[in-house]
């Protein structure tokens, strides 16, 4: 299938429209015209080769909200005309004790990203959702739930679950006390989830004037990390603090805002931190923790909340040809909260 998108051609070149071939159907594959598609920040990292892996021509895209138009025949799940979603993942080796719990994001042998990855029949670089179609195997798309506006459904699929996950897994509920550290893409859908979930939550903001933004978005307080004495005063106050910073950062001064036996999740920043200071993760069996997207099931799950919940991302809708000028304002920490890019503005060279 002949499709257009936008690609990067090295980590200098900015993003250009771009002529490439889509696989024809398996017999477990689903084709979706893309509607829309989120910007993350790993889209900028990869184009950039921030992390060192990046195959180019590269084309971005793991937050793809789509409409299905064929499906191969062994597919039961989904048929032409239906909203469907796909996010980071487009396989997994299905067999591993990961993938048969649901955790494909997990997987032993490495699971398949939408943008480049490996695909695990011809070897091919998987090209991303910065384009009009695309073709996934059935299990890793997944269903829109109705009522909620797909215009703004894309980033759950990346910062929606990456935040999403890990509040599950640590038992984030009614009483919970949850400290967001980074009010972004990834920090603002965590106070919402804190917020659906029942728990209290704090944003932690370097310097005020975050405070309405916070509140609106369903926090209960601002904790201003600069002050001494709030911070100090803040000691044992929180059973799990999700850290959404997507640069390296300095966790120390969270860790003593910890409870006993709290968590800190790191979900945005893949690198190097400074040297976390054990004292207090000792004597207070502590834990600094990681956590990464989410598998497809719990992905469903998720999408499934946000429909009873009626949650969606704060986004700004962006036409295919301003990518350049988002990635630069995305730098610049210069969005609330996250790009979408409608999918009918892209051109043809």
């Amino acid at each position: 299938m002949k499709t257009i998108g936008y690609a990067a051609q090295s980590a200098e070149s900015p993003l250009a429209p771009f002529e490439f071939t889509r696989r024809e159907l398996r017999a477990d594959d689903v084709a979706i015209d893309i509607l829309y598609c989120g910007v993350c920040h790993s889209d900028l990292h990869t184009t950039r080769n921030d992390w060192g892996n990046a195959v180019y021509p590269a084309v971005p895209g793991h937050e793809i909200v789509g409409r299905v138009t064929a499906v191969g025949p062994a597919v039961t799940r989904y048929q032409p005309g239906e909203v469907v979603a796909v996010g980071c993942l487009v396989d997994s080796c299905g067999h591993c004790d990961q993938c048969r719990h649901d955790l494909e994001n997990y997987c032993r042998e490495g699971w398949t990203g939408t943008y480049n990855g490996k695909d695990r029949v011809t070897g091919e670089n998987t090209l991303g959702g910065y384009a009009r179609q695309i073709v996934v195997k059935e299990h890793f798309v997944l269903r829109v739930p109705e009522g909620l506006d797909i215009a703004k459904v894309g980033p759950l699929l990346c910062a929606g679950i990456t935040t999403y996950s890990p509040m599950r897994h640590w038992g984030v509920g009614p009483g919970s006390r949850v400290g967001v550290v980074g009010l972004g893409g990834l920090g603002h859908m965590a106070v919402k989830f804190g917020a659906a979930l029942g728990a209290h939550v704090t944003v932690f903001s370097r310097s005020p004037g975050k405070e309405k933004d916070a509140f609106d978005l369903g926090a209960d307080a601002v904790l201003i990390s600069s002050d001494e004495a709030a911070m100090a005063a803040a000691a044992n106050s929180f059973d799990f603090i999700i850290d959404t910073v997507p640069v390296k950062h300095d966790i120390n001064p969270y860790l003593p805002l910890l409870d006993y036996h709290g968590t800190l999740v790191l979900v945005g920043q893949i690198g190097n931190l400074d040297e976390p200071h054990t004292f207090p993760l000792v004597f207070g069996r502590r834990a600094v923790a990681g956590s990464l997207i989410g598998g497809i099931a719990e992905t469903q799950e998720m999408l499934d909340f946000c429909g009873r919940k009626g949650i969606v991302p704060e986004v700004e809708m962006i036409r295919m040809d301003q990518i350049n000028e988002a990635y630069e304002r995305m730098e610049r920490s210069d969005v609330h909260y996250r790009f979408v890019i409608d999918m009918a503005s892209l051109e043809p060279a």
